[in-house]
């Protein structure tokens, strides 16, 4: 029983020391580069409100002309194209293809003869 005493006593007066210490200095911590960086301080993001007017689609307009003609004429391709081409442009600013995804067919075979 006293040796029970003796433990409980010891580990008691451990966690006082503990929880009597002033607050421990801030060191490195080692990092392995996985996860979020102990070292660097929580950042919390702010949205950025934009109170700039919203830039207006440029097919809107495109669009209620193409309405206003008749279908299949030359003038509803045309404007029809003029719409095509501006999606066209509007996609290809947000797609991003990783150079290494795609691969250049070898410029000194015939990639389109036959396999004979």
């Amino acid at each position: 029983m006293m040796r029970h005493s003796l433990v409980l006593l010891t580990f008691c007066a451990a966690l006082m020391g503990c929880a009597g210490a002033p607050a421990q200095e801030r060191r490195p911590i080692g990092w392995d580069g996985l996860g979020q960086n102990p070292n660097r301080p929580v950042v919390t993001k702010r949205r950025a409100t934009d109170h700039a007017p919203a830039v207006s689609d440029p097919n809107q307009e495109r669009e209620r002309v193409l309405g206003t003609l008749r279908p299949y004429s030359e003038a509803w391709w045309a404007v029809h194209d003029e719409i095509e081409a501006e999606n066209d442009r509007q996609l290809g600013t947000k797609l991003v293809i990783c150079p290494r995804c795609v691969q250049a067919p070898p410029s000194s075979e015939d990639v389109t003869g036959s396999i004979r």
